[in-house]
This record gives C-alpha cells, sequence and structure tokens, in this order.
C-alpha cells in the first residue's frame, strides 16, 4: 500500500466500474468540476449508510457548488446497484473490487481491519485539495468536504 495522499499530491488516475456497470476514470470524472471521492467500508453497513445518505442529503448543495460526488468502496457493482437503489443515491458508486484504487490512494484500514473511511477533495487538475480521515465519525465528512468545494468555487469566482 502506498502513503496516503494529502493535499497537494496528485491523484492517481483509474479506471472502475459503476454500479450500473458502465467503466468511468478519474480523468473523466475531475473534467466535469472538482470531486469529492469518498472511500467508505462497505455497503449497508450502519456507517456507511449514514455517511452515503448524508452526500445524498447535500448532493445539490455540492452540484450547485459545480462539484461531481463518488463513493467507492471494494463491493461489487450488483451490491452497489442494490444500496444506490435502495438508498435513493443522485450519484455515481465505483466498485474497487481487490481495493488497488483504494492502496493507490494510500488509504488505511482502521485497527488493521475495517477498510478505512476517506473523503478527497480533488480539482480540476487532479490536485488534491483536502483529505478528511475519520473512521467513526461518518457524516463529518460532508460538510467538510462541502466547505472546500464552495472555497473552491469562490477560488473561480463563479
Amino acid at each position: 500500500m502506498g502513503n496516503a495522499l494529502d493535499v497537494g499530491d496528485l491523484a492517481p488516475d483509474f479506471t472502475l466500474p459503476t454500479q450500473d456497470g458502465s467503466e468511468v476514470s478519474l480523468a473523466s470524472l475531475v473534467a466535469r468540476g472538482p470531486l469529492v471521492l469518498f472511500f467508505y467500508p462497505k455497503d449497508e453497513t450502519a456507517g456507511c449508510t449514514a455517511e452515503v445518505c448524508s452526500f445524498r442529503d447535500a448532493h445539490e448543495t455540492f452540484v450547485e457548488a459545480g462539484a461531481v460526488v463518488v463513493g467507492i468502496s471494494s463491493d461489487d457493482v450488483d451490491s452497489h446497484q442494490r444500496f444506490a437503489s435502495r438508498h435513493r443515491l443522485p450519484y455515481t458508486l465505483l466498485a474497487d473490487r481487490g481495493g488497488k484504487v483504494r492502496a493507490a490512494f494510500g488509504v488505511k484500514k482502521t485497527l488493521g481491519l475495517l477498510p478505512g473511511r476517506v473523503t478527497y477533495v480533488i480539482d480540476r487538475d487532479r490536485r488534491v485539495r483536502h483529505v478528511h480521515d475519520a473512521q467513526i465519525l461518518a457524516t463529518s465528512h460532508v460538510g467538510e468536504a462541502l466547505a472546500v468545494v464552495q472555497r473552491l468555487r469562490e477560488e473561480r469566482g463563479a
């Protein structure tokens, strides 16, 4: 596993399947605007459900700020499809089977067991602008990411 990415680092490109089975790359995501990429441990667990629903509830505000929201875990496409449908998620979930992208971003396991919960805000130039790492405080990721995205919009003068 690589070192954890930090603010100012260049995010590694990747291509992964979405919950509908199509492929998407980091480059294509950041081309649409700042990217809020959140790694979460597992579909349908209590903390992860709270986190994805918090991002869902704030999704319109992220979109208004010009951002793209994407969740990523090691669950498969079918699991993501059920999870997204059940909770009416308006954003993309990516299936990182085997955890290669998680490793490339340096997202560490918690207590050596649970996949980590880390949110990155990545600008159009693939630079990491914010990192929020908190396994327990699942919903804290949303407010921090939104504040960064709104600051980026102000910097662009939009």
